[in-house]
């Protein structure tokens, strides 16, 4: 039987999976000023996340979110909500998935993937308020390809992996998701493992 010495989790991961953070009751985002779509409900995870901006200071005032997610996912996520409040757009599209990890004291290796898709939302929401406020200047998207579809990888999140100590298709899984559904990605993702230990590591 389970007991509560047994938890990996940290006692802050733990109190924001239990009591979670500023979530979006519904679904109505007329109120909002930036919305931002994330992952595959096909694939089993899914997030969104919406942003209100004060827009003299740019700073964002609220960040509201919904997952269909694991713990790991709805913590991360609910953590990043409370971050975000009182930032700068520009530093709060900066937030990595490794600031929030440390915010929460840590997440279990097999589930530091699942702190991927909030950042990943925030920065789509960011994106589409200077969308909707005429600034597509300011808009940042990274020039890279989507290697998953399913689970909306790319290469630059392969090769930031691979630096982060994968090296193999299964280690690339547990870091990124890739390949967890259909699988037609598996070879061209072999391929880049390659390319990136090759390129930083001389592999």
């Amino acid at each position: 039987m389970l007991q509560p010495s047994d938890w990996v989790y940290t006692d802050t991961l733990k109190e924001h999976f239990m009591n979670p953070k500023n979530i979006l009751q519904g679904d109505n985002t007329d109120e909002f000023d930036g919305v931002g779509m994330e992952g595959n409900l096909s694939c089993g995870d899914q997030m969104m996340v919406v942003i209100k901006v004060d827009k003299d200071a740019e700073i964002i005032t609220d960040c509201q979110w919904k997952t269909y997610g694991c713990a790991s996912a709805i913590a991360s996520t609910s953590i990043l909500s409370e971050m975000v409040k009182g930032m700068t757009l520009d530093k709060a599209f900066d937030i990595s998935p490794k600031d929030v990890t440390k915010e929460l004291g840590g997440l279990p290796e097999n589930k530091i993937h699942c702190s991927v898709l909030g950042d990943k939302a925030l920065r789509a929401a960011i994106n589409n308020y200077f969308e909707r406020n005429g600034m597509d200047d300011r808009v940042r998207k990274e020039k890279t390809k989507v290697v998953c579809q399913c689970m909306n990888v790319t290469d630059a999140e392969i090769e930031e992996a691979i630096l982060e100590g994968a090296r193999t298709f299964y280690e690339l899984q547990e870091h990124t998701k890739l390949g967890t559904v259909c699988g037609q990605c598996k070879e061209e993702a072999e391929e880049l493992i390659e390319k990136y230990k090759h390129l930083h590591f001389g592999e």
